[in-house]
């Protein structure tokens, strides 16, 4: 029980420091379109889609090897 909490601590620090140290400060300009800095929001869907699908077949795939 003990090494289980341990290791969502220690994933929770990770992700949380990762956030920290790699934060951006705002800035004041704004870039142009197309300059390859356009945000992630346009992609999520797409993104989100991907991400159920990976789950899917992980879980499908999980319980074939349990029936086998």
């Amino acid at each position: 029980m003990k090494k289980s909490i341990l290791k969502w601590c220690m994933l929770a620090f990770l992700l949380i420091s990762n956030l920290a140290v790699f934060a951006q400060g705002g800035t004041e300009d704004t870039p142009e379109p197309g300059d390859g800095t356009e945000p992630i929001d346009s992609k999520l869907i797409w993104l989100a889609i991907i991400g159920i699908a990976f789950a899917f077949l992980y879980f499908a795939n999980k319980r074939k090897a349990v029936r086998a």
